[in-house]
């Protein structure tokens, strides 16, 4: 069971819970890594912002009427993950190239027993390597590891197991409670040297006894990086996929998904039956069941119609209302069916905003954040100065 907010109540609760400590708490103590159960200086929001039980315009609004720009560190935490989405969106061919090669790399492991062997010791936690090892046991027991973990986890799976990034992005989209599909992909790469020229990271010994308070003493890392042999590929930017608006007032079906639970937040057109697009985890399911809850209440005449199929769609009004999907398993999931109905996405104004800054590096976004920040609340940060 995971212990992170997977409803909207909850969510709310525990960013209540969390606002004192978003200022210079979590500046200086995020990036301890206290273990199973010591999770604590940090927002434990990750696994609701994924699915938009909570929006990342709604936490950022709390933050700064708490702290103003005292919490630029949270703040900043919160952009990465607009960041990962924009860029992924700009640049498609990054998301099927990594799907691609790891398909190829899925193939290979029934074929290379050495491979296969080495996989399975990384996935088993039988390494050798304590931090690797106890963070895998971590991952699988929860479904979560510290920020600053997964960096570490990540680069010694690539530079000292010598595994595949590919499979290694797989396995934590499949286990996180959080897991998402551009920020997981995209830091996987940043890590392996291929988000950045010149860029990687490669875990220190040393640092991880410091920032896991000594629980952690690993052997055996590498000591230099040797990038993977698809060497550096990041095309140009082009205009993020447009979304067909809803008619305003045509009867619709209301899909939901895990890319938006809390629609019924947002003005839609008349909304006549309710379905939804299963998820692949337990932490989906819970989340979904929620936001079906939370629909009922909202458009109480609706007809609820369950799981999309075929079925499903011949009982439908013909306009399908849907929150944005962005690059991943869920818009993969639903371009054929584009073929089929009339989908119409609720593209949030944060995303409208945001996306086309994230063209470049992080900090190109990250210098914009006072002027990003002034047109959610113009007096927000006039009130603290």
């Amino acid at each position: 069971m995971t212990p992170f907010p997977l409803t909207r109540a909850t969510a709310l609760a525990r960013l209540e819970a969390f606002l004192p400590d978003a200022g210079a708490a979590y500046a200086r103590l995020r990036n301890h890594d206290r273990g199973l159960g010591g999770h604590v200086h940090v927002s434990g929001l990750s696994a609701a912002l994924r699915r938009r039980l909570i929006s990342e315009e709604e936490v950022t609004r709390a933050v700064l009427d708490r702290h103003g720009m005292k919490a630029e560190k949270f703040l900043s935490e919160v952009l990465w993950r607009t960041y990962w989405k924009g860029w992924l969106e700009a640049r498609p061919a990054v998301w099927a190239g990594y799907r691609a090669s790891l398909a190829h790399w899925q193939e290979r492991l029934t074929q290379d027993r050495t491979l296969a062997r080495r996989h399975a010791e990384a996935v088993e936690a039988r390494t050798g390597i304590d931090a690797f090892d106890g963070w895998m046991t971590e991952l699988e027991e929860t479904g979560y590891l510290h920020n600053w973990a997964r960096m570490q986890f990540a680069s010694i799976w690539i530079f000292t197991l010598g595994l595949p990034w590919e499979l290694g992005a797989d396995l934590t989209l499949g286990r996180f409670a959080d897991g998402d599909p551009a920020s997981n992909t995209l830091s996987w790469r940043w890590v392996a040297g291929l988000h950045t020229p010149g860029k990687f990271y490669l875990a220190d010994a040393v640092r991880i006894q410091d920032m896991t308070g000594g629980r952690f003493r690993p052997k055996g890392l590498a000591t230099k990086a040797t990038l993977p042999r698809d060497g550096f590929m990041t095309p140009d930017p082009q205009a993020p996929r447009s979304p067909l608006r809803p008619d305003p007032k045509a009867p619709s079906l209301l899909l939901l998904t895990v890319e938006d639970l809390s629609l019924e937040t947002f003005p839609l057109p008349p909304i006549t039956a309710i379905a939804h697009l299963p998820g692949e985890t337990e932490a989906d399911r819970i989340a979904l069941d929620d936001a079906l809850t939370r629909a009922r209440q909202a458009f109480p005449l609706a007809q609820v119609l369950g799981p999309l199929t075929r079925a499903t769609l011949k009982d439908a009004p013909a306009q399908i209302v849907t929150g944005f999907a962005p690059l991943g398993p869920t818009a993969d999931r639903l371009e054929p069916l584009r073929a089929e109905a009339q989908v119409t996405e609720v593209l949030r104004d944060w995303d409208a905003r945001t996306w086309p800054l994230c063209r470049k590096g992080f900090f190109a976004l990250k210098e914009k954040m006072p002027a990003l920040f002034k047109a959610l609340e113009p007096d927000l940060l006039a009130h603290h100065g």
